[in-house]
């Protein structure tokens, strides 16, 4: 095939010139324009601070979501910003809506009645539904689903777009916006959303919770007593729940998350005291709350060893979120008295300890011997470990059904100072020291494992309500305290066990289910509530010893003050 010849040869285009550039639209910018185009300020921000985008991924940052999130925050400062017609006519004819500022006069609630607050559950985790980011998070108002941001390319935008759901409150900021518009809506309708939001009482509201009783509706017509409401068990989290009702019940602990700004606080703090204030929730929008915000940053925080799809112990899990809580609240790991945790339950106790010769007797093995050296030490606790004496093995035909009773004062003479124990190859003995803490944490031990198998101790802890003296147990110190004066503890929460049999089809036979309650008291009205996750109901004060009590809360009262003769 013959090669087609070419129209003019290269001799004679060897001294043509190239075709001219296309004329540039605009003038020569600034050189530093120029540097700023080259560099975002955001970027340039980033690494003058030392910190690189790689490593904000490795720390679980969302780099995106945040630039959305300052994309909006400079759209509400710039405003509506008078545009030219030059750059009118250069913009591209995909480019991004223009957003209103405000809504249109005589249109102020448009949208507004599409809000459905019934379907409305902020107790969640604040996560996008679709990029199930943290940062940003907008609700819909008519569906009640998560979603991030709001500009022109946001999940709440194309939501808006693709179903019709127009109106959004920001889970931060608790604004509300009307999408794909883009302008914020103030309108006191609203603010029933934004209490249910984020629940804030004032001083004096928080000061009247326990001596006001106060009646409360929520949108189904269901009556409900704020701080004695029902908790969602998603799985397997009774024991989770009934440690929070009653840590929700200890007043100074209960007004410092209520009152306090924990704004800055971290996350564990936050969420705990969200929670507890939607507890004792006034205008709440349903008669029961979800810890599902909590349970999923305390799964984060212990590696899943506290979470809601396995049921763990109720005191290993207060003993972990007392010292995590501790320590989120800028408390020391060496000094007393740091935060709110210690000035609350934290005491000291004084331990006296000798070796056990060989020679001893069977008898006299936890006898202290007044020839052999003592050590004495000085330690702290946050909570009181409580033993139950062995329950019988044999037990007649007449009596197999008996249940053995043991009074609380009777397992509390471990702290007398005069009764010792055997640990090892050493014997101990305990006693208090002044002054109490304001709050007493006993922990009735129920449960032993050895290599064989899992005891479980059913004898029944009978206790007064009211009025346990605790002076036999504390070493008298009269600059502290008064010698023969009582130190009186009323009950304010009780965590008790139930063992439930289930049916169970393996070789083992039946298997037993562990379900925890807890007894919590309603000092407005005197009487005392039991709560199981969803369920609330009243229980006569004379049958609370009949369960299985596990963990008790007891309070200090408070002693009158004397006045002076002659007045």
């Amino acid at each position: 095939m013959a090669k087609r010849q070419a129209e003019e040869s290269l001799e004679s285009l060897a001294h043509k010139d190239s075709p001219s550039a296309k004329k540039v639209r605009v003038e020569e910018a600034p050189e530093d324009y120029v540097r700023a185009q080259i560099q975002p300020p955001q970027f340039a921000q980033s690494h003058s601070n030392g910190a690189h985008p790689a490593a904000d991924e490795r720390n679980g940052n969302d780099i995106l979501a945040a630039a959305d999130q300052e994309e909006e925050e400079l759209e509400e400062a710039l405003g509506s910003a008078p545009t030219s017609p030059e750059v009118e006519e250069d913009q591209s004819a995909f480019s991004a809506p223009s957003r209103q500022i405000a809504p249109t006069e005589g249109y102020t609630d448009l949208y507004l009645d599409t809000i459905n607050r019934s379907v409305l559950d902020f107790d969640f985790e604040k996560l996008c539904s679709i990029s199930l980011t943290n940062i940003n998070v907008y609700a819909c108002l008519v569906c009640g689903k998560y979603f991030q941001g709001r500009g022109p390319k946001s999940h709440a935008y194309f939501h808006a777009l693709e179903v019709g759901h127009h109106v959004y409150v920001n889970m931060q900021t608790k604004k509300v916006w009307v999408l794909p518009e883009g302008y914020e809506v103030k309108s006191k309708s609203l603010e029933d959303i934004k209490f249910v939001v984020d629940p804030t009482l004032s001083k004096d509201e928080v000061m009247k919770l326990d001596k006001e009783a106060k009646d409360a509706w929520d949108l189904g017509g269901k009556k409900y007593h704020p701080g004695f409401v029902g908790m969602n068990n998603i799985k397997d989290n009774d024991y989770f729940n009934a440690v929070i009702q009653a840590l929700a019940h200890i007043t100074p602990l209960r007004n410092f998350l209520m009152l306090e700004d924990l704004s800055q606080r971290p996350e564990l703090v936050k969420r705990f005291s969200v929670l507890v204030r939607k507890i004792w929730n006034t205008r709440a929008f349903k008669s029961h709350v979800s810890p599902h915000e909590l349970l999923q940053q305390i799964s984060r925080q212990s590696n899943k060893r506290f979470d809601l799809l396995h049921q763990s112990d109720p005191v290993e899990f207060l003993s972990w979120f007392l010292n995590n809580l501790h320590l989120a609240l800028g408390g020391s790991k060496t000094k007393s008295g740091t935060s709110i945790i210690h000035n609350v339950f934290q005491g000291k106790l004084k331990v006296e300890s000798q070796q056990i010769t060989a020679k001893a007797d069977a008898g006299d093995r936890l006898r202290f011997e007044e020839a052999a050296e003592v050590v004495v030490d000085t330690s702290r606790y946050l909570m009181l470990t409580l033993d139950l004496p062995a329950s019988p093995l044999f037990q007649d035909e007449l009596e197999k059904n008996i249940i053995p009773q043991i009074p609380l004062t009777s397992i509390l003479s471990k702290y007398d100072g005069l009764n010792s124990q055997e640990q090892l190859n050493t014997r101990k003995r305990y006693r208090l020291l002044h002054p109490l803490p304001p709050y007493l944490l006993f922990h009735i031990k129920r449960f032993s494992k050895n290599k064989f198998v899992a005891e479980h101790n059913p004898t029944i802890v009978t206790f007064p309500v009211r009025s346990l003296d605790m002076s036999p147990y504390v070493e008298p110190n009269p600059s502290l305290h008064a010698i023969g004066e009582p130190i009186w503890y009323d009950l304010v929460a009780n965590v008790t066990h139930e063992a439930v049999r289930t049916r169970d089809d393996s070789v083992e036979g039946e298997a037993e289910k562990k379900v925890w309650r807890v007894q919590v008291k309603d000092r407005a009205r005197n009487e005392w509530l039991q709560i199981q996750d969803l369920y609330v109901e009243k229980v006569a004060t004379e049958t609370l010893f009949t369960k299985e009590s596990y963990l008790m809360v007891w309070e200090r009262r408070r002693e009158a003050k004397k006045k002076p003769n002659g007045k």
